[in-house]
């Protein structure tokens, strides 16, 4: 019994310790720049699935210097504040096919005011690489995502 209070009392000064501290605390959000606004109204999340060649032939389709081309090109004029690229692996089935191709791919990540402007970036990224590479498509994902730097 004398145990358990020496331990609850320990237990107890070692919490009023910790809370007594006033250590300053940072900020978590970046602050001052209107174009990573620290909370977000009315943004939305954009991801973008580009195939890049066979996932069996690494000669096939678009080299990663060929994507980083188009990433300077198109997308990152449109989106300079910021945007993630990801490396995965994709399926497509096209209309017609057996069987799906296994790809190379990229996933691109943006996170944006919910403009029309903006969407229509968007609208010319998914073009631009149609146009390129000769795919039917650029799968789009878009969601409404709360946003803060």
């Amino acid at each position: 019994m004398r145990y358990l209070r020496f331990a609850s009392t320990v237990l107890l000064l070692g919490l009023a310790s910790g809370c007594a501290t006033t250590a300053p605390v940072a900020s978590s959000t970046l602050q001052g720049d209107a174009a990573h606004p620290a909370q977000t109204q009315g943004w939305v999340e954009t991801r973008l699935y580009f195939g890049l060649g066979l996932a069996d032939d690494a000669s096939s389709g678009i080299s990663e210097q060929g994507w980083r081309g188009f990433l300077d090109a198109e997308v990152t004029p449109r989106f300079p504040d910021g945007l993630s690229v990801v490396d995965v692996y994709g399926q497509w089935q096209g209309k017609g096919q057996l069987s799906p191709e296994r790809l190379r791919s990229k996933l691109l990540l943006i996170d944006y005011p919910d403009t029309v402007a903006n969407r229509a970036k968007v609208e010319a990224i998914r073009a631009a690489w149609k146009k390129k590479t000769g795919d039917q498509s650029v799968l789009r994902v878009t969601q409404p995502a709360e946003v803060s730097f």
